[in-house]
């Protein structure tokens, strides 16, 4: 993409920067993103800082991942809180709590890290490259857990800069730019794109698809979701897919069916678009097709076939000996295809499922992450699919099984509060009745 206005404009200042730079002898510095980091947070001029992000930046992207890893732990310790100054600034404000204080305080307990990733942001690419940092530090995490206060600076910051305010929802279609499409390729997570033939039909006119973008990253979707306007509730995502399947009338259509939705960037982990996604794409199909009256995922269940492996004893009213006798059935390969196994596991699976969906928590909340996501945006758990989702990645998951979670447009604020207030699993009478 040819860049922008603003991007020529930064780009200028940070030259007349780096001219002011040199003409003061700084051409002598340290350039190495350390040296750069610590001249940034000392600068106080506009052009010359902004040069020294373009900089910094700029030595950001040429590191070796050993390199990258070294900057975070410098980010951890040389731009860490001083204790002194916190303890300081604590019993200050236990003597008065006033606002002079309070901002003292404030100050004392911010890490210059947060501030150096404020000007670095300043820089062409600097928002790209900051959450470029932290995918790399996501995926470092587990083995330096030390780092989870650089981490969590990061979240911080990047949670204001991507909140829903600076965000534009876009329809994806045919005639979006191929460098948009291409991402969608490749970001999608939950039922892969095979190629551009498979992407058209997926834009096609009973299809919509829809994303978030920021304008500091105009290229990169941030989430997406595919939706196929169909009559009825869709139990099963081949139909969905099938490239030769025939086109349906989208003025005709009743039902708007979110059967995908994938977060794009792992740099902004923890950071939630979906809830804003999905109220906000109901809003844009309810204003285009009035014809349409439902709105339902389908969606896959990925914690159930982990969760019942696990289970070591009874659960949901069944003996462990029923239970094994099930996981050992479908632990062949292919076993959805020999009608003697279908039958015997069909309606166990289908219990169990239901007492997962429903029963299962992590906390006070549903062990299942899809079902802590919709019921959090006020939908209901409608209707379980047997074997609407019969892939490799289905089987694994849940057995094939996929879910409807159903968003009636008149009780999504009431199953929201029963939710975020009593952790009530909004639930149809056929899923209770299958869950008990």
């Amino acid at each position: 993409m040819a860049p922008t206005f603003v991007t020529q404009l930064f780009n200028s200042i940070a030259d007349t920067g780096r001219e002011l730079l040199d003409l003061r002898g700084d051409k002598k510095r340290n350039n190495s993103i350390k040296g750069l980091c610590r001249d940034l947070l000392t600068q106080k001029g506009e052009a010359s800082g902004m040069a020294l992000a373009r900089d910094a930046v700029a030595a950001w992207n040429t590191l070796t991942e050993e390199e990258k890893l070294d900057f975070l732990y410098f980010l951890n310790e040389e731009m860490a809180p001083d204790q002194v100054e916190i303890e300081k600034a604590v019993a200050a404000y236990h003597k008065q709590a006033d606002a002079k204080n309070y901002k003292a305080l404030s100050n004392a307990i911010e890490a210059p890290r947060q501030e150096l990733m404020r000007r670095l942001n300043f820089a062409p690419g600097g928002t790209a490259a900051i959450v470029a940092m932290r995918k790399f530090l996501v995926g470092h995490l587990r083995s330096n857990p030390e780092l989870k206060a650089v981490d969590s600076d990061l979240q911080h910051l990047l949670s204001s800069w991507f909140n829903r305010g600076f965000l534009t929802l876009e329809r994806i279609d045919w005639r979006t730019p191929a460098v948009v499409l291409e991402k969608l390729i490749e970001y999608e997570a939950v039922h892969e794109i095979d190629g551009w033939d498979d992407l058209r039909r997926r834009l096609d006119k009973d299809r919509r698809c829809f994303a978030f973008f920021h304008p500091a990253l105009p290229d990169e979707p941030l989430i997406f979701v595919e939706v196929a306007l169909v009559k009825g509730l869709a139990a099963a995502i081949p139909p969905l897919l099938a490239r030769e399947t025939e086109r349906g009338d989208p003025l005709k259509a009743d039902t708007a069916i979110f059967y995908s939705i994938s977060n794009c960037q792992d740099g902004l982990k923890g950071i939630s678009f979906g809830n804003f996604l999905i109220k906000q794409v109901v809003a844009e199909l309810s204003a285009e097709l009035p014809n349409l009256k439902h709105f339902a995922t389908l969606s896959p269940i990925p914690g159930f076939m982990r969760w019942l492996n696990g289970v070591q004893g009874a659960v949901a009213g069944m003996h462990f000996k029923e239970l094994r006798e099930v996981r050992d059935l479908i632990s062949e390969k292919g076993w959805q295809q020999n009608p003697e196994i279908v039958e015997k596991v069909k309606g166990p699976l289908e219990h169990l499922c239901a007492h997962y969906l429903v029963n299962e928590k992590s906390g006070e909340r549903p062990l299942d992450p899809v079902t802590r996501f919709h019921l959090g945006n006020g939908a209901r758990l409608e209707q379980l699919n047997w074997l609407g989702d019969d892939s490799e990645n289905g089987m694994k998951q849940s057995a094939g099984l996929l879910v409807n979670y159903y968003y009636s447009l008149k009780d999504i604020e009431k199953n929201h509060e029963a939710y975020a207030n009593e952790r009530k699993v909004v639930a149809s009478s056929a899923i209770q009745s299958l869950a008990k």
